[in-house]
């Protein structure tokens, strides 16, 4: 069958808010970013038999690690601060899960929710693709009782020189902004986004601000992961980053006007805001 356009890895969860439960996770936002851009996508994941897998949109090709669980993120609202647990998680993900016939992927997405990916293994097991990462599950940890708390993580240099961007936000780093900055000169682009403050975007190691679209919010979950999707497509098949942040601020913005994945825009919706967007920098 060939390998799809864009390859997201990570776990597809469910989402729980108080009494609703919804299909999540930064590899399912990234690839239906990317369907709805036009891209052949898929997702590489692991997942137990309770995931509906009918709910993700059927031109998205899934391959799943059979587990005994499948990962589960419980939100809660405390004031402003909004706060996860884990009460399950799904199998690990590695190089021996990547199908053969998708080693020839020109997009790859690394974006683990909670440490899953192998981030060495995964990338060796592409052929010459554009790859990137966005790591925010690799700087979490879970405490006793499935808390989600702020780990230390540090890619090696055989990562960064495979990459071409990394994605984090703000929230993800917290104090640890200096040490992502240092990963920024190393790889060709890095991305820090700030919700509705906007994004800084590092071209080979040269700092620029990226202004945010207002935005109406609604859920903001998976805004970074429609970014980092948005602006890996739109920098490969342009080859400018500056224009690849406006288009991933504009997504991102419009993602968060919707529950779940209802608002992430196809590409005439894109382009319409992006043009407002132009005119109003």
């Amino acid at each position: 069958m060939g390998a799809p356009e864009f390859v997201a890895i990570g776990h597809i969860t469910l989402d729980r808010f108080s009494d609703v439960v919804r299909p999540g996770g930064a590899a399912l936002y990234a690839a239906v970013t990317a369907h709805r851009l036009g891209l052949s996508a898929g997702i590489l994941t692991s997942h137990a038999d309770d995931f509906p897998l009918e709910l993700i949109p059927p031109r998205i090709e899934v391959v799943s690690v059979p587990a005994d669980a499948t990962t589960t993120f419980e939100y809660a609202t405390e004031g402003d601060r909004r706060t996860m647990r884990v009460a399950s998680t799904a199998r690990p993900l590695g190089e021996a899960d990547v199908p053969d016939d998708w080693r020839g992927a020109p997009l790859v997405l690394l974006a683990p929710v909670v440490g899953e990916v192998d981030p060495y293994g995964a990338a060796a097991a592409f052929v010459n693709p554009t790859l990137a990462a966005a790591a925010q599950g690799w700087l979490r940890t879970l405490g006793p009782d499935g808390a989600v708390q702020p780990s230390s993580w540090t890619p090696s240099e055989v990562l960064l020189d495979r990459l071409q961007a990394i994605f984090l936000s703000l929230e993800d780093v917290g104090d640890g902004v200096a040490a992502v900055v240092d990963w920024f000169q190393r790889v060709p682009l890095g991305v820090l986004t700030a919700g509705a403050v906007g994004a800084l975007l590092y071209v080979n190691g040269e700092r620029y601000e990226v202004p945010a679209r207002p935005a109406l919010e609604r859920d903001p979950t998976g805004a970074g992961d429609v970014f980092a999707a948005t602006f890996l497509i739109r920098y490969h098949f342009d080859g400018d980053p500056w224009e690849a942040a406006a288009a991933a601020a504009c997504a991102a913005a419009l993602s968060v006007e919707a529950e779940g994945w209802t608002a992430v825009p196809d590409r005439a919706a894109l382009d319409a805001v992006l043009a407002r967007y132009r005119h109003d920098e």
